[in-house]
């Protein structure tokens, strides 16, 4: 019933948010369904199979949790009603986990039952080893397959939802500081670790051996040491992203800031720590995609359509995680800009503020973009 009284008020944003997390599971459930297909054809190479399925997992598992915990923004007064009904945290958490969890079983759903009608002999000869025609199916298999998506979502909504942000009356959290010496050095070990791996994977000596780690899709070889190294100065830029803007937003405000200036540096120094993960995340995705391409392109290769597809949804998250954040920040700035509104601010003045914010984070990104696509070994 609490479902059936929350889907009565979704709006466009809401049903858009429930398509997506839908659209991203049935695709999930499409990549295991395909590795379970494979499976029944070649029982040989199973586990590697299943494990191309777990970066859109991941992807959606992270986009489900950047879904729940904007939630609450987007609509306080449902919450203050369920609060002021007796419903409890735990509830409340149960409640923003079951309607993502829904929504994946629907879409996982759909793509079981697209699956089971191509295997009624109308899939063509190009499918048949993909869904493992004229195989026996067991039963088991793809109920449990289609469950690991939506449980996943689930648990990750329902540890993303946090009681402070999401009950009236409880204590706020102290904000925590956007950047400061100790964060803008935690990751400088990472990025050294890196950089000395790459090194290490680029000396004259090394042996074929060392040099050489098969990658899918026709790409060339590469050394183990340099994905290794590229793969812990990307975390550590990552890392850095929300630190660096919170001091950029530190540094629009000095020197007798204006009050477009003020506006700007303060709400982008509050909003940086959690506005940081998601930037960061599409900055890097977007990063190794435009690598991978372009040594596609290079090598004359086609682009398997199986690592296309996995990579559109990873980069497909990862944007609409981002937007899940900008409104659940929008939300939390709701009090703020109607304050502004009754004492008569501008427009301008906040549209302004919101480009020089746009232009602050396009700066940093432009950085950490720039660092992490030269630290690449693929070229």
């Amino acid at each position: 019933m609490y479902y059936l009284g929350l889907a009565r008020g979704y709006r466009a944003l809401d049903l858009a948010r429930w398509l997506l997390t839908a659209g991203a599971a049935a695709v999930v459930a499409a990549f295991l369904l395909r590795a379970l297909g494979r499976a029944l054809a070649e029982p040989s190479g199973g586990p590697d199979r299943l494990l191309w399925c777990l970066p859109p997992l991941a992807a959606v598992a992270w986009f489900a949790a950047v879904a729940a915990r904007a939630v609450p923004a987007q609509h306080p007064e449902r919450i203050t009603g369920l609060a002021a009904a007796g419903v409890g945290p735990g509830r409340i958490r149960l409640l923003i986990a079951g309607e993502i969890a829904l929504a994946c079983a629907f879409g996982s759903g759909l793509t079981l039952l697209l699956f089971l009608v191509l295997r009624n002999d109308i899939a063509g000869p190009s499918l048949a080893a993909d869904i493992g025609m004229g195989i026996p199916l067991p039963v088991a298999a793809p109920v449990t397959l289609l469950a690991v998506p939506t449980l996943v979502a689930g648990v990750a909504a329902a540890c993303a939802v946090r009681f402070p942000d999401t009950l009236p009356g409880r204590p706020v959290e102290p904000a925590r500081p956007g950047w400061s010496a100790r964060r803008l050095a935690l990751p400088a070990p990472l990025l050294l670790a890196g950089i000395g791996l790459e090194l290490y994977g680029l000396r004259p000596g090394a042996t074929d051996a060392e040099r050489t780690l098969d990658l899918p899709g026709g790409l060339p070889a590469t050394s183990p040491a340099l994905l290794v190294g590229w793969t812990l100065a990307a975390l550590a830029l990552a890392l850095w992203t929300g630190p660096l803007l919170a001091l950029a937003g530190r540094l629009t405000v000095i020197r007798r800031p204006s009050p477009l200036r003020l506006l700007a540096g303060r709400a982008l120094t509050a909003q940086a720590p959690r506005l940081g993960t998601p930037l960061a995340v599409l900055t890097g995705v977007a990063a190794l995609l435009l690598v991978a391409g372009r040594e596609w392109s290079r090598h004359d290769t086609d682009v398997p359509a199986l690592l296309l597809v996995e990579g559109l949804l990873i980069l497909a998250c990862a944007v609409a995680a981002l937007a899940a954040r900008l409104l659940e920040l929008r939300g939390d700035r709701r009090d703020t800009l109607a304050v502004l509104d009754r004492l008569g601010t501008p427009a301008g003045l906040l549209t302004g503020t919101l480009a020089l914010r746009a232009l602050a984070a396009g700066t940093v990104l432009l950085v950490t973009g720039g660092l992490t696509l030269a630290l690449c070994p693929l070229r």
